[in-house]
C-alpha cells in the first residue's frame, strides 16, 4: 500500500492539471483512465518486471469468491452502536429519535446503522440477534397515539384478588415469576 501511495503521488497527482477538474466526476474519470491505461500496463518491479494485466490471470486460481457473503456484503459493514431504550420505547442517534419495540424499554440494545447514509436500520442484542426495526419518531403523528398497556390477567386467576390495582397487575404480568419457575 505504501508503494501504491508513492506511485499515485509521483505519477498521478504530480501530473494532474487542477484547472481541468470541475467536479468530482472529472477527477474520478482521470483517475480510472490513469489506472487502466498507465498503472496496469507499466512493468512493476514487485511483479518481476511484469505488468499487473500480465500477472492477474496467473493469480485467478487463488482468488476466492465471497459465495453467500456476497449478498450480505453491505450488512457486514454496518456499524453497531450501543444505546439504552427510554421508557417511551425510543432511542436517539445523531439528534434524531427512533421508535423501537416497546418491550425493549429500559434495556441496552445495539442500533444497526448504515454509516454512510446515517440511517438506523434495526435493533439487535449484544449477541447480534435481531430484536426489531427502528423507525423514525414522528412526534406530530404520535400526539394522539394510544400506548399499549399491559392487559390484566383473567379474573379467574388465583393470584389476582379484588385489591390488586393496575400497577400490581402489570408488575405480576411482567416481573413476577410464574409458579412453574418457583
Amino acid at each position: 500500500m505504501e508503494r501504491w501511495h508513492r506511485t499515485f503521488r509521483d505519477q498521478f497527482l504530480s501530473e494532474l492539471d487542477p484547472s481541468r477538474i470541475r467536479e468530482l466526476s472529472d477527477l474520478n474519470a482521470r483517475l480510472w483512465a490513469w489506472v487502466e491505461q498507465v498503472y496496469h500496463r507499466a512493468p512493476h518491479s514487485g511483479l518481476e518486471g511484469r505488468t499487473p494485466l500480465e500477472r492477474y490471470p496467473q493469480d485467478l486460481p487463488r482468488v476466492r469468491t465471497l459465495g453467500t457473503l456476497a449478498a450480505r456484503l453491505d450488512e457486514l459493514f454496518h456499524h453497531r452502536i450501543e444505546r439504552k431504550v427510554r421508557k417511551d420505547g425510543t432511542v436517539s442517534y445523531h439528534g434524531s429519535r427512533f421508535e423501537v419495540p416497546y418491550e425493549l424499554s429500559g434495556k441496552s440494545v445495539r442500533l444497526v446503522v448504515d454509516p454512510h447514509a446515517r440511517n438506523v436500520l434495526g435493533v439487535e442484542d449484544a449477541d447480534g440477534q435481531a430484536l426489531g426495526v427502528a423507525t423514525p419518531l414522528d412526534a406530530l403523528a404520535n400526539v394522539e397515539r394510544r400506548r399499549r398497556k399491559p392487559q390484566p390477567p383473567e379474573a379467574s386467576s388465583p393470584s389476582v384478588t379484588r385489591t390488586d390495582n393496575e400497577v400490581e397487575l402489570a408488575y405480576r404480568q411482567y416481573y413476577d415469576p410464574t409458579e412453574e419457575e418457583r
